[in-house]
């Protein structure tokens, strides 16, 4: 297996084993929150058949995309892409409703064993609202990253495990790396640890929640929001000036959702430079006032996030952050029986 830069060490895995799909049933509303138990979806194979959708922005990049489908099928996978992908209404990939029809389809389609997703963009949470959950949900892998957030923190919250990675267009511009490490963690192989700048405070183990920070902000109070206490989040974000990241990050101190929160996993906040000629603090220097204080472990400058390396990060799994080497290592593995726990 090609071997990630010097920031990558090997992570602990457990044995294979699979889940199977559960019947169909009717619709559940969405749940108060209440723990229950994340589960892997079964270990993708060659010959899989998986379904590309577009839940958020319109679709622009046709030939980063076209790259991307070349790329998923040339690991042996047929993948279909949803005839609304093409879509357009307004900043959006469709109407909500058509987007919502395509996201249901997507879920409970049995012939599909995983769904990945075109572009991020916006409009993920429209599709979450008056959303209702298949029950029982069938686990099958999702795929994808920025405003995607809003859907895999909501079948995190369902107990399903999804994968916080490349999108369509953003796959084929990816190290190889970072291409194989997707592969591997869908099929249920071992993936090693990534390595960032360790801030101290200790080692923890907890279950792991990536997301882009804008968009988990925003689902903050909502249905859709994770039970936060336990978890080790892993932030990134991209085109944010450093007084909007203070202001978001100050929202989360002020509505007290920090203080279960085991450690802290910050990957590239791209982009995020202060305006020209205005008086500011760095987004490094916001990040480090508004967390380090908070007396948990934190690591910085991880692997994942947009405009880079971006590294495929189960959501809803097991996973230890160590502060003081500066290492996130994901404990079990796409095949693995265990199960992890997670909040809705």
């Amino acid at each position: 297996m090609p071997q990630p830069p010097s920031e990558m060490v090997q992570s602990p895995q457990s044995e294979r084993g699979a889940i199977a799909d559960p019947p169909d049933a009717p619709l559940a509303p969405a749940a108060t929150p209440v723990t229950v138990q994340a589960l892997y979806p079964p270990p993708l194979q060659p010959g899989d058949r998986l379904t590309v959708m577009a839940p958020s922005g319109a679709l622009r990049e046709l030939d980063a995309f076209k790259q991307g489908l070349e790329l998923w099928r040339s690991w042996g996978f047929e993948v279909d892409v949803a005839a609304a992908v093409g879509q357009k209404w307004g900043y959006l990939a469709g109407r909500d409703e058509d987007r919502r029809q395509a996201w249901m389809e997507a879920l409970t389609n049995p012939d599909y064993k995983a769904i990945l997703c075109a572009r991020g963009g916006y409009g993920g949470a429209r599709v979450l609202e008056q959303w209702q959950w298949p029950a029982p949900l069938p686990p099958k892998w999702l795929v994808g990253f920025s405003d995607i957030t809003s859907l895999l923190w909501g079948l995190a919250g369902r107990g399903i495990v999804g994968i916080h990675g490349p999108l369509m267009t953003t796959l084929a511009t990816e190290p190889t790396w970072s291409q194989q490490r997707l592969k591997d963690l869908l099929m249920g192989q071992p993936i090693p640890s990534i390595r960032g700048l360790g801030w101290g405070g200790g080692r923890v183990t907890g279950t792991l929640l990536p997301a882009n920070l804008t968009v988990a902000t925003h689902l903050l109070g909502t249905p859709h929001e994770p039970n936060l206490d336990g978890v080790i989040l892993a932030l990134e974000d991209v085109t944010e000036a450093p007084y909007r990241i203070d202001r978001m990050l100050t929202h989360w101190r002020m509505m007290g959702k920090f203080n279960g929160v085991k450690g802290i996993a910050l990957g590239r906040f791209s982009r995020c430079e202060p305006p020209d000629n205005v008086p500011s603090f760095t987004v490094e220097e916001v990040l480090r006032d508004r967390l380090g204080d908070l007396g948990i472990p934190i690591i910085a400058g991880l692997p994942f996030g947009h405009d880079g390396d971006n590294a495929a990060l189960p959501v809803g799994a097991m996973a230890h952050l160590n502060g003081d080497q500066g290492t996130l290592a994901i404990l079990q593995g796409a095949s693995s029986m265990h199960r992890s726990c997670v909040g809705i």
